[in-house]
C-alpha cells in the first residue's frame, strides 16, 4: 500500500500528460504532495480493518462508503473526479456505473489483506462496486489487487501475466516503449490498468517501476500509483521509501498505516 502512495505523490507533478517521457526525471518534486489516489487508498484500508477481515458483503460495503465519505470530507480538495465528489456530498450513496481508474487505484491494501486469492478478489469486487460497478470498473480493481496477492505470494512475472490475461482479458503484448510515443492522459481503467501492469512487469526493482510509470505519461499520478503497488508487492519497499511514505502524509493517516503494518500479510519471496 505504501507503494500506491508514492506512486500517487511522485506521479502527481506529471498528471495531464506533463509528463517527460523519459525515466530521467527528478524522483520528487519541489513540494511533494498526496491527491485523491492517496486518500482513497487510506478510505478503503480503513473501512477494510474496521470491518473486519472477515466481514459479509453488506458489512464491507457499509464501512467502505462510511470511510470514503469521512476521508474525502476531511480532504475536500484532493482533486477528485467531478462524479465521485457528488457521491461524496450525496447522502444516498448509490454506485453510479463508473468504469473510472479510482476503483484501481484505491485497492492495493486488498491485495495485502487476506489469505487466499478468492478472498482478495472478492473484497477487491466489493471495493470497486460501492461506486464504480461497471463491468470494467470491477473488473480493474479485481485484477491490480490479484497482482499485488499473487506478487507477494511468490509468483514470477510470467506467471502473473498469463493469469492477467487468462482471467482479465488485458492485452499486455505491447511494450512500454510502443505505448509511451502516443500515450495521453485518460482516466478509465481499461486504458490504465494494462498499460499500469506493463510498467510494473518492465520493471527491473521498485524504483525503476516509478519511473517507468511515470515515462508512460497519462493520468500519472494514478497510473504510477497502480504500478508501484505491484511494484511493492513484487520487489519489496526500500527503507528509505517507507520512510518517504510516512513523511510526504498527513498525521491521520499514520494510525491506519500503522494498523495496516499489523494486519498485512508479510510477502513470501524466494
Amino acid at each position: 500500500m505504501y507503494g500506491a502512495i508514492l506512486g500517487d505523490i511522485i506521479g502527481e507533478p506529471y498528471e495531464f500528460d506533463k509528463s517527460p517521457k523519459t525515466k530521467d526525471f527528478p524522483l520528487f518534486c519541489k513540494n511533494p504532495s498526496f491527491t485523491d489516489d492517496t486518500v482513497m487508498t487510506i478510505a478503503i484500508c480503513d473501512g477494510i480493518l474496521k470491518a473486519g477481515l472477515d466481514a459479509d458483503e453488506n458489512t464491507m460495503k457499509t464501512a467502505m462508503i462510511t470511510s470514503m465519505q469521512l476521508w474525502g470530507h476531511r480532504y475536500p480538495y484532493a482533486g477528485y473526479g467531478g462524479r465521485f465528489y457528488r457521491w461524496l456530498a450525496n447522502e444516498e450513496t448509490k454506485p453510479y456505473g463508473s468504469w473510472g481508474n479510482g476503483s484501481a487505484m484505491r485497492v492495493s491494501s486488498v491485495g495485502w489483506l487476506f489469505e487466499t486469492l478468492e478472498r482478495t478478489r472478492e473484497v477487491a469486487r466489493w471495493s470497486a462496486e460501492v461506486t464504480h460497478n461497471h463491468p470494467e470498473g470491477v473488473k480493474g480493481a479485481e485484477s491490480i489487487a490479484s497482482v499485488i496477492w499473487l506478487a507477494r505470494n511468490g509468483k514470477s512475472k510470467t506467471e502473473i501475466k498469463d493469469y492477467v490475461q487468462r482471467e482479465f482479458g488485458y492485452d499486455l503484448s505491447r511494450t512500454c516503449d510502443q505505448i509511451r510515443p502516443e500515450y495521453q492522459h485518460v482516466e478509465s481503467c481499461q486504458e490504465t490498468c494494462p498499460e499500469a501492469i506493463t510498467a510494473f512487469l518492465e520493471g527491473v526493482d521498485f524504483e525503476d517501476v516509478i519511473r517507468t510509470a511515470v515515462s508512460l505519461g497519462g493520468d500519472c499520478d494514478t497510473l504510477t500509483d497502480i504500478a508501484t503497488g505491484m511494484g511493492e508487492a513484487f520487489f519489496g519497499l526500500p527503507e528509505k521509501f517507507k520512510k518517504w511514505a510516512y513523511e510526504l502524509t498527513a498525521d491521520d493517516m499514520h494510525k491506519v498505516m500503522k494498523e495496516f503494518e499489523k494486519q498485512q500479510i508479510p510477502a513470501k519471496r524466494g
